[in-house]
């Protein structure tokens, strides 16, 4: 059997902020319920960023614990990949700041903007260094502070978002190149700029100059989100060389409820086997995935050696899917 260098994902580390927002607390302040909320989303309650906190702040945090379960140290860390929609500043990249933050040595350190799909494009951009043998330990990191983005007074939107980070370590390693090694092993991206008006920021640098808010058709997103995502979880499953049936888990974007259900549903996926978050998370953006991922290995129902899916959708439209054995 041919070896080949895999990208494995060697620790998993997540972090939330301190502050928990209620939807009773968002009734106080938008014409809502937490009945109207749960009923179409499945939220019950997100987590905010202090004042203070950074979005680098969050994804230090995560980072420290993935390190940390990897056994690794900020100076083995030689590639830094953060996926965010609410960077720290327009430049330079929050990467390099969490570079900083951390102590880890001179390396390569970049931003990936592809909104909630974030952590699935970033982790193929991060196999193309891990397993070509350009990178010895990278940190692949979503963290977000949607939060900033909401239009208060919009009830359709400002109830589904919170904050957070989660962060996996990637470290080569040797397969046999079947489908038994451990490491990330099919993936599928796509995108279509067409569909830039069902979910979009209304605000930018080079257009308004300001940071601006969210803007959703959520219905649309909705059915786009069930057809796509179940399109590219069949392909990163035939690019890997497995059956969709084969998971242990799987652990989709943290966007609603329903979408969640309705996805596993097309897919044949079983709801036991979904790792679900959102109802106290609710939708942290590129942090999602692997906030979840963390979660269920804090909680012990994910375990190393596992196959695991993981499917993402959010603005441009971007979408994708990963096949990983843990």
């Amino acid at each position: 059997m041919t070896q080949v260098l895999r990208s494995v994902v060697t620790g998993v580390g997540g972090y939330l902020p301190d502050e928990i927002v209620t939807n009773d607390d968002l009734a106080k302040i938008v014409d809502t319920s937490d009945e109207w909320i749960i009923e179409r989303t499945g939220i019950r309650r997100r987590h905010r960023a202090a004042a203070d906190q950074a979005v680098s702040d969050l994804a230090v945090e995560a980072a420290r614990k993935a390190l940390e379960a990897a056994g690794r140290t900020p100076q083995d860390v030689d590639l830094i990949i953060v996926a965010t929609t609410t960077p720290d500043l327009t430049f330079p990249a929050a990467a390099t700041i969490v570079q900083r933050k951390l102590g880890c040595p001179v390396g390569t350190a970049f931003d990936l903007q592809a909104v909630c799909s974030g952590f699935v494009y970033a982790l193929s951009v991060a196999d193309g260094f891990v397993a070509r043998g350009r990178a010895r330990c990278a940190l692949v990191i979503g963290a977000e502070t949607m939060t900033r983005l909401m239009d208060w007074t919009d009830r359709g939107t400002c109830v589904l978002f919170g904050d957070g980070a989660g962060a996996v370590v990637l470290e080569p390693q040797t397969g046999e190149g079947t489908t038994a090694d451990r490491g990330l092993l099919g993936f599928a991206l796509r995108a279509d700029g067409t569909k830039q008006d069902l979910l979009y920021v209304d605000g930018g640098v080079s257009t308004t100059g300001q940071i601006g808010h969210l803007r959703m058709q959520g219905n649309q997103v909705f059915r786009h989100a069930v057809v796509n995502i179940s399109e590219a979880i069949f392909a990163a499953a035939k690019d890997a060389g497995v059956e969709v049936g084969e998971v242990d888990w799987f652990i989709p974007h943290q966007a609603n409820q329903r979408i969640l259900e309705g996805v596993a549903r097309r897919v044949g996926i079983d709801e036991s086997k979904v790792v679900t978050t959102v109802s106290e998370h609710a939708n942290t953006s590129a942090a999602s995935i692997p906030l979840a991922w963390w979660q269920a290995v804090q909680d012990g129902r994910i375990k190393p050696g596992q196959l695991l899916l993981l499917e993402a959708m959010g603005g441009g439209l971007t979408w994708g899917a990963c096949v990983v054995r843990f």
